[in-house]
């Protein structure tokens, strides 16, 4: 397979430098854009302009069951022998399989073709876009550090108080997290509305990979402490048995809704917390955002530039403005409510004391609660396994929590699943 990369991207260096005129190269005329979904496409089409000239082509697949990458991957394959119009350009990853990409022929170097990376983007999205020699092969627009967004009513009633500094120091530790599930129990809240809610918040603390060097699969202390907990809060009816992207869980999000937190970045309220902003069912207002008990990220969108791509001009421009443009990177805070991969933009609005998201929060801000948790973002212990993985032992671990399966079996049943889906991972004995 090395083999068969170094000549894939001979070639594509070859084509690469095919020049015209005074020696710079001819640009080409369609731009190729690979995506699993309408987000980036939407800013994109708002925020950048298209040069004079040049067809932008959007090819979306759902990243459901891993179609996203599998379409993606066929279209990689052909990249050397596609014709200049059909050739990737650009296309989307996110932070569970980025390492796939860029750890291969298919993405180039984004010196090559004259862009910098910032000393305002953070460091953790340069690395996850970087290959195992540190070669850069992409940008992020979006930095995507994630909170706890509680309910205010709930936490009055179980805590006495829905202030942001004093319900944080109820629950900045695992511990104290676990004795307020119990309280809220008895008040006849839950905690969290997924068997899964706080599973990023473990597994971005790991400090050891799904597979070690030797192609061992192991189990590193923080998702076994996610195992744990997560037995404890189904047995105790701390929590639903519900996936995180289930209806019984955001049907939680409604103002009849009895959960008192939820997990997750910028994004995820902003998009995905619809019913919590239904104008006649939802509650609006009634949130705000901590720390809670550890730092976290959850997602992310990364820009990589295809290898083999004739618009090397364009390339360079598109990650110019979700990145340094300050006019676009504000807008997209001001207006788009993303957290953005500059530190000089989210500073300016974290110090603002009259920035506040009212959307869904009630006017707090929270880009200073996101500027202090990116900080803590660490970018450790990845690998190529890591999407599959982490979704394969939720599923079948969800079989034992809502009583299909007794525990044995599902464990059973997730080390099928990687034999099946990983052949080269040696399992436990």
């Amino acid at each position: 397979m090395k083999k068969v990369f170094a000549i894939l991207l001979a070639c594509l260096m070859v084509l690469s430098l095919v020049a015209c005129g005074n020696g710079k190269k001819a640009q080409g005329k369609v731009f190729n854009i690979y995506a699993w979904n309408e987000e980036f496409k939407g800013f994109f089409e708002k925020y950048y302009k298209v040069p004079e000239g040049v067809t932008v082509n959007w090819i979306i697949n759902p990243s459901d069951n891993g179609v996203y990458q599998q379409k993606l991957d066929e279209a990689l394959l052909n990249q050397a022998n596609a014709s200049a119009d059909d050739k990737i350009d650009m296309f989307l990853a996110e932070a569970d399989y980025i390492g796939k990409y860029v750890d291969s022929a298919y993405t180039m170097d984004i010196t090559s073709f004259g862009f910098k990376n910032a000393d305002t983007m953070y460091e953790y999205t340069i690395k996850a876009a970087s290959d195992s020699k540190g070669v850069c092969k992409g940008v992020s627009f979006q930095c995507c550090p994630a909170a706890v967004i509680y309910r205010k009513s709930i936490a009055k009633d179980v805590l006495g108080t829905d202030v942001p500094e004093e319900v944080q120091a109820k629950i900045d530790t695992w511990e104290k997290f676990d004795d307020v599930a119990a309280q809220a129990k008895a008040k006849g809240y839950y905690m969290t509305a997924s068997f899964a809610e706080t599973f990023r918040a473990f597994s971005n603390n790991c400090t050891s990979p799904w597979v070690d060097a030797n192609g061992n699969l192991q189990f590193d202390p923080q998702i076994t402490a996610w195992m744990d907990q997560t037995e404890k809060y189904i047995k105790n009816g701390y929590t639903l048995t519900a996936g995180v992207w289930d209806a019984e869980k955001t049907n939680e999000m409604f103002k009849t809704g009895k959960t008192m937190c939820f997990f997750g970045p910028a994004w995820y309220y902003n998009f995905c917390m619809t019913n919590a902003m239904d104008p006649d069912n939802g509650c609006v207002g009634d949130w705000c955002i901590v720390k809670g008990p550890q730092a976290y990220f959850w997602g992310g969108t990364w820009l990589l530039a295809a290898t083999g791509s004739d618009n090397t001009d364009m390339l360079k421009e598109i990650f110019e403005t979700f990145t340094t443009n300050e006019d676009v990177v504000t807008k997209l805070v001001k207006d788009e409510n993303q957290y953005p991969n500059n530190t000089k933009i989210a500073q300016k609005f974290a110090d603002d004391k009259s920035y506040g998201n009212t959307a869904i929060l009630d006017g707090q801000n929270d880009i200073a609660v996101f500027a202090e948790l990116a900080k803590d973002i660490k970018w450790e212990n990845h690998t190529n396994y890591d999407q599959l993985l982490n979704e394969g032992l939720q599923n079948k671990l969800q079989e034992f929590y809502n009583g299909s399966v007794d525990k044995d079996t599902a464990m059973k049943n997730f080390y099928q699943y990687v034999k099946e889906t990983y052949p080269n991972i040696k399992l436990p004995q």
